[in-house]
C-alpha cells in the first residue's frame, strides 16, 4: 500500500482547516506542506508553525513553503504586493518518505494568480482532496458550491470533514445531495494542544478512511 498524499482545502477562510490539517498530520504521522503562505496570524505564526505545535511533527517533516508572502491576503494579491507572480510550475508536489498532507489556502476558488485558482492546482496534482467545512449556518450552500467547483475540474474528493458543533441535519443533507462521503466532525477543542486535538480526532474520525 502506498503512503497517502492528501490535499486539505476548505469552503472558506478561518473555518478550522489548519487545525484539521494538523490533526490529520499527527494521526497519519505525515509530513506537512503548505506551498504558499500569505501573511501570519496575530502572533506572527505561520500555518506551518501552528501545525508543528498541534501535530507533534518533527522539523524534518515540515516541508518548506515555495512562496512565503508578507501580506495576509489572497495569494495572488499578496504576491503582487511583494512584487512577484506565483508560478504554478514551481508547485510540483515534493518527494518525501511516508504520508504527506498538503494544505491549500482559504476556499477552493482562491486565486494563486489572476488566471489560476487553487482548484486548478488541485486538478493538476490529481490527488485526493479532503474538503473542510464548518457546521454553522450557511455551510450547506458553501459546501455544495465548493464540491461542484472541484467536480467540474475532475478533482478526486476523498470526503468532507466538518469542524464545529455537530449538526446532523446539515452534515447529512450535504452528503446526501453531493454523494460525497462524510468523514466525521471535529468538535471545538478547549484547551487546544497536540494531545487534546489527537484525542478529538481519534474519537470522531477513522484513520483508515484516509489511507491510500
Amino acid at each position: 500500500m502506498s503512503a497517502p498524499r492528501i490535499v486539505v482545502t476548505g469552503t472558506d477562510t478561518d473555518i478550522g482547516k489548519t487545525v484539521f490539517a494538523a490533526a490529520l498530520t499527527g494521526a497519519l504521522r505525515a509530513s506537512y506542506w503548505k506551498p504558499v503562505q500569505a501573511g501570519t496570524d496575530g502572533q506572527g505564526r505561520t500555518d506551518q508553525d501552528r501545525v508543528a505545535a498541534l501535530s507533534g511533527a518533527t522539523p524534518d517533516r515540515l516541508l518548506p513553503e515555495v512562496y512565503s508572502l508578507a501580506t495576509p491576503a489572497s495569494p495572488h494579491y499578496a504576491a503582487e504586493v511583494d512584487g512577484l507572480e506565483i508560478d504554478p510550475a514551481r508547485l510540483a508536489v515534493p518527494d518525501c518518505d511516508g504520508p504527506l498532507v498538503i494544505e491549500g489556502a482559504g476556499g477552493v476558488l482562491v486565486p494563486l494568480t489572476r488566471r489560476w485558482l487553487y482548484a486548478d492546482q488541485f486538478a493538476e496534482w490529481a490527488l485526493p482532496v479532503v474538503l473542510v467545512a464548518r457546521t454553522a449556518l450557511g455551510t450547506i450552500n458553501h459546501t455544495l458550491l465548493s464540491i461542484e467547483a472541484l467536480q467540474a475540474r475532475n478533482v478526486p474528493i476523498l470526503g468532507i470533514a466538518f469542524v464545529g458543533e455537530g449538526n446532523a441535519d446539515s452534515e447529512g443533507v450535504i452528503a446526501e445531495i453531493s454523494g460525497v462521503k462524510r468523514l466525521g466532525c471535529l468538535p471545538p477543542v478547549d484547551p487546544l494542544n497536540a494531545e487534546t486535538l489527537a484525542a478529538a480526532f481519534a474519537a470522531n474520525f477513522r484513520v483508515e478512511d484516509f489511507a491510500a
